[in-house]
């Protein structure tokens, strides 16, 4: 998979090797986690997500990508649908902080050079390393965070954007990450496995959701052949 993955990014890259248009913008939303602790809907804000990003658009149709994203995350057992997780009554918050590196994938073409407003669905994924604290939780419910530490999460991003005002690009987007960690709620800590809970074969997800605002600037491209 990671091999079709960079073969895709490096024939992608020799497309539109003249563009050279850049933005530069801001994330502002909302985040959720979706684990072990409290309710598992996929798609609920919850906590503020701020970020900054960076684009350069090789081609009409694709860009690469930059991020970095702050947010916090939380849950608690009490607002969950499934019994037992309320009457274990477990609760939690952490921090996330993210950056992310990946290809936006335009569905219909985004010329930002053309006057005329356009609106294209778009997609990103990469790789994205997170930092959070490491905790674990007492049978009691007392909550120990310990130091923070790094993980690698998988972005999955669907968005919608425009650019109706001039030299600006808007958007809407959800970006749900799966990571390679199943402790951003304290439910399996390897130095403390007597307090593990839940399910220990699935790792935690946490999902930004949010509007996207860029301005653009740079030389015009040619999206053309030489």
């Amino acid at each position: 998979m990671i091999r079709i993955l960079f073969i895709i990014l490096l024939t992608l890259n020799a497309v539109g090797t003249h563009a050279q248009i850049h933005e530069v913008g801001v994330f502002a939303g909302g985040s959720n986690y979706i684990g072990d602790v409290g309710p598992t809907d996929y798609i609920a804000p919850k906590e503020p997500a701020l970020g900054v990003m960076y684009k350069w658009n090789r081609s009409p149709r694709h860009s690469w990508r930059a991020s970095f994203t702050y947010a916090n995350i939380s849950s608690n057992d009490a607002e969950a649908d499934a019994p037992g997780r309320v009457q274990r009554d477990f609760e939690f918050e952490n921090t996330i902080k993210e950056l992310s590196l990946g290809l936006e994938f335009n569905f219909f073409e985004f010329n930002l050079h053309e006057t005329e407003p356009k609106l294209t669905p778009y997609v990103y994924s990469g790789l994205s390393y997170f930092w959070y604290d490491e905790k674990y939780i007492e049978p009691n419910g007392r909550v120990n965070t310990q130091d923070s530490k790094g993980g690698v999460a998988i972005p999955m991003v669907v968005g919608l954007k425009t650019n109706f005002i001039d030299g600006f690009v808007i958007g809407f987007e959800v970006g749900a990450r799966y990571t390679f960690s199943d402790n951003l709620d304290g439910s399996n800590h390897s130095d403390y496995p007597q307090f593990s809970f839940g399910d220990l074969e699935s790792n935690d997800w946490y999902v930004f959701t949010g509007l996207t605002l860029t301005y653009t600037f740079g030389n015009k491209p040619c999206y053309c052949a030489n």
